[in-house]
């Protein structure tokens, strides 16, 4: 393959070259359905999530000379903390990012660039303020969390990892002069999901600092209907496919992927199920703009054996959205980002409604021409897509306003 590049240098084209051969490797693994690592897993040779961690665990890291960066160990979930070096006059934002990857994939030590993006641009951002003296107060501290993956470590480690380590930076916060009434929690991907449980899970409890807001970006939020119009629409969308999300959250939960067909069809979920969370999770609330093409599924016969195999998927924990009014109505302002172009769009929409019907105060892009992973490829030049800049935008002009 031949790169041609303009005042660049050396190591800039490497990167280029990288990422290409990057995206290229994942694009042709999405298209052949894991084929490849499938033949590798059954020969014994290499198991499917560890080649593909192979692949997306080679991505660089960034750093930057202005921050203070540090491992550490917040009541034994390991974090990675960045803060600016120059002081500040007083307390600042803080912000926790949960990582996507569908809980079995991605770092903080590899993916950075993703995770660091908020952080550079919130820099980028308030450092144009023309008052010097100002610069420092308006630049917050950035925590992503390296959670431990599944399948090694069951589920749910990575949401009680999740819990346990913004609970312990609520408590201390002020140690790292950050002010605990304006943490925000964000997320990509299955780290909406995370986000989302976060703050299920924290709101009711008086014992702890309120969280401030949380931003979930495409994120996952349900796993009882894979026949929403987005589902249909973007069926074989690059990487994250409609087959692919339940094949990975059958990896995540240490199933059998020979179930992925019966629950795509939805024959998982009994008809009391069905009738309970329909006032939620249904077609008809998605607005008709998203719903063109949209083609109501066939019945299909409910499997007892299948529902009793997977029965974490009607947990909050892994379906966000069918958590009870009483909860949802204590959650923080949220910023939610769609994606037109992904599976999970229709989520994101779903549970904005919930929101909104619950009085919480909610911020939504959509982005007509972004998908899924987006994010993952903001900085690396011109394969950061105009939606993986402005993604981080609306993220960013929503964080500055709590």
């Amino acid at each position: 393959m031949l790169v041609v590049t303009c005042g660049k240098s050396k190591s800039q084209e490497l990167e280029s070259i990288y990422v290409r051969y990057l995206m290229e490797q994942v694009l042709q693994h999405s298209s052949s359905n894991h084929e490849d690592s499938n033949k590798l897993s059954r020969m014994g040779i290499v198991k499917e999530h560890t080649l593909v961690r192979l692949i997306t665990d080679g991505l660089p890291a960034y750093w930057d000379s202005q921050l203070f960066i540090k491992d550490l160990n917040f009541d034994g979930v390991p974090v990675r903390i960045y803060l600016p070096r120059e002081p500040s006059a007083s307390k600042r934002r803080g912000v926790i990012f949960f990582h996507g990857g569908c809980g079995i994939f991605a770092s903080i030590s590899k993916e950075l660039k993703e995770k660091i993006g908020v952080f550079i641009i919130v820099n980028s951002l308030f450092l144009e303020t023309p008052e010097p003296k100002k610069k420092s107060d308006s630049v917050l501290p950035f925590l992503p969390l390296r959670y431990h993956l599944a399948p090694e470590h069951k589920y749910p480690a990575q949401t009680l990892e999740c819990i346990t380590a913004t609970v312990h930076f609520l408590k201390n916060a002020e140690t790292y002069g950050v002010d605990p009434t304006r943490i925000i929690v964000c997320g990509d991907s299955v780290g909406g999901t995370y986000t989302a449980s976060v703050c299920q899970e924290l709101g009711q409890r008086t014992d702890i600092p309120k969280i401030r807001a949380q931003v979930l970006i495409y994120p996952f939020l349900q796993a009882l209907n894979f026949n929403l119009p987005s589902h249909q629409k973007n069926a074989a969308t690059a990487f994250l496919s409609r087959e692919h999300t339940v094949h990975f959250i059958l990896k995540y939960l240490r199933k059998d992927c020979s179930l992925k067909e019966p629950i795509l069809a939805g024959s998982h979920v009994p008809e009391s199920i069905n009738l309970k969370y329909r006032k939620w999770i249904n077609p008809d609330l998605i607005p008709e703009a998203f719903k063109l093409g949209y083609k109501p599924p066939h019945p299909t016969l409910f499997l007892p054996q299948v529902h009793e195999e997977v029965q974490e998927l009607f947990e909050p924990w892994i379906s966000p959205l069918l958590a009870e009014d009483s909860v949802i109505c204590g959650l923080p302002d949220t910023c939610i980002i769609t994606c037109e172009h992904d599976v999970l769009r229709d989520d994101g929409l779903l549970y904005k409604k919930r929101l909104e019907d619950n009085n919480v105060r909610v911020t939504w892009h959509n982005m007509e021409k972004g998908f899924h992973c987006a994010v993952g490829f903001f900085g690396y030049g011109i394969f950061s897509f105009p939606s993986s800049s402005t993604i981080m935008k609306y993220t960013v002009d929503f964080i500055k306003g709590c």
